[in-house]
């Protein structure tokens, strides 16, 4: 399973960020949440990955990542980047239900939706250049915020659940 492991480097630093611009320091932050999500799976099994750990609730690590690559692909591919719309997993309530999932094919996945947001922010001039999207107009920066704060929360969710899996506390 090619899962996150220690090839995939560490998170970066905030401290790297002292004086830099808002554009740099937007996507620092949200390669930073990217990695944290990265991190928070790194060394587990596709079976614990697919792990309900909170008796109280259906989310998964990897029900996590594969939603993410669908928000990828939504707020980057479909929203800046005018690109037709597939949904990555159908039928599948948004990645988020994992019963037989292939957790390599979902970190495959999610990195290939990184990557490309990646090179559809680097095509804008500006943070602050618009697109219309539907009856929207929505900005770079927008999209930005708006991911470092979908990681954000979702990252919470993974504190919880890989403490419940196997105990792993902290960044």
């Amino acid at each position: 399973m090619r899962s996150p492991s220690s090839s995939d480097g560490p998170r970066p630093a905030h401290t790297s960020l002292e004086g830099a611009g808002d554009r740099e320091s937007l996507t620092s932050f949200l390669d930073r949440q990217r990695a944290t999500l990265a991190l928070k799976c790194r060394g587990l099994t596709g079976d614990q990955l697919r792990r309900r750990a909170v008796p109280t609730s259906d989310l998964t690590l990897l029900g996590l990542v594969r939603h993410a690559a669908s928000v990828e692909r939504s707020w980057f591919g479909f929203a800046l980047g005018a690109e037709d719309f597939r949904d990555l997993w159908p039928g599948e309530a948004d990645g988020f239900r994992v019963e037989g999932a292939d957790a390599d094919q979902a970190f495959g996945v999610w990195r290939e939706e990184c990557d490309h947001s990646r090179a559809v922010a680097s095509s804008f001039a500006s943070l602050d250049d618009t697109v219309e999207c539907g009856s929207v107009t929505i900005s770079l920066r927008y999209v930005l915020t708006h991911m470092i704060e979908e990681y954000a929360r979702h990252n919470g969710h993974a504190d919880l659940l890989r403490e419940a899996i196997d105990g792993t506390v902290g960044e």
